[in-house]
Order: structure tokens, then sequence, then C-alpha cells
């Protein structure tokens, strides 16, 4: 199966009813097609796998059934098995290797859009389009801020796609703030 966009966003929204969750699988889409574009990769298949990474987390909220269940579900509808090992291994729990550049690059930008989407929204105007490299490293160093947000797995996956942090909070800044209009960011 070759999956599409309508398709994942379907199913995306039949098993997400939270819209800062479906906000932030858009938003992750959002960062891997960018970097689809950069690695010359396909952007839809990249974007599909960031639209679903988190699809059955509100179902399945405790590990290690998000992202197992999520997975079966997948594998049920026939999406292929390079894009389940990407979600399997974008939660570290899973102990699923990180081996393709396209799981890499989900965990990458997972927790990363997470963080700079919170950094926007301590902003006086709350848009993306007001967040800067330096202001995300300060955050970092804030435990308390965005505490659920693993530090560890942000500069982890810089490291897994072999880039300098602050060229990685970069380049997703960049992306979603390309994009922040459509994601009301």
């Amino acid at each position: 199966m070759i999956p599409n966009r309508a398709d994942a966003l379907h199913l995306m929204h039949e098993y997400t009813l939270n819209e800062s969750l479906r906000k932030h699988m858009v938003c992750v889409e959002t960062a891997m097609r960018a970097y689809a574009k950069k690695f010359e990769q396909d952007e839809e298949y990249w974007g599909i796998t960031g639209l679903l990474h988190d699809f059955d987390y509100e179902r399945y909220p405790n590990p290690p059934d998000h992202p197992l269940k999520g997975s079966e579900v997948l594998k049920e509808q026939g999406y292929p098995e390079e894009m389940r090992v990407a979600i399997l291994g974008h939660a570290s729990y899973t102990n699923i290797p990180r081996e393709s550049l396209l799981a890499k690059t989900l965990f990458a930008c997972d927790e990363l859009c997470g963080f700079i989407i919170a950094c926007s929204l301590v902003k006086p105007d709350k848009k993306v389009a007001s967040v800067e490299v330096g202001s995300v490293k300060k955050k970092l160093k804030d435990k308390a801020f965005a505490r659920n947000v693993s530090r560890e797995d942000i500069i982890q996956g810089a490291i897994e796609l072999n880039m300098n942090l602050d060229d990685h909070i970069h380049f997703v800044i960049t992306a979603l703030k390309e994009n922040a209009e459509q994601l009301g960011i």
C-alpha cells in the first residue's frame, strides 16, 4: 500500500480528538516534510510518518501500548513496514533500533517540535515566528519548563542525524515558521 495523506489524516482524526495532540502531529509532519526535501526523500511518505506517529496515543497513552497498538492498526491497514518501524522507534522504551534515516529523523523531530511549540506559547504573541534558537536553548536548560519533554531525546535526535543541535533547532523552527499559518502557530 502506498499511503496517502487523506487516509492518514482520516485515521488520525478517528483515533485522536484532542486538538493539541492533532496539532503536534501536524507539526511533526511539517518538520518531516522539510527534512525529506533536504535529504531528497519522498516528502509525502515522510510527512505521513510524522502525521501518524502519535495517532494511537490518546487511546493507548501508556507504554508500551503506545506505539505498539498503533503499529498493529497500521499493519492491518497495510501501511509499510519501514513506516511502522520508524514510528515504533520514536519511543525509546520499545528498544526498536532507529536504523533508517526516516526513523532517525522522526525521533529527532518529535520532542523538538513539542518543545518549540511550548516555547512559542510563552511569547507575547504566542507565535512560532517569535521563537529563536537562543530562546529554545535557554529554555532547554530550564528543567521546570515543559518538564514532560525529554531534553535527552532532543539532544540524542540531533546526534543521530549527525547535526549540530543549533542547526537542528534552526531547521525545525524554520520549517514550522514556513507553515505557521496553516498550523495556527
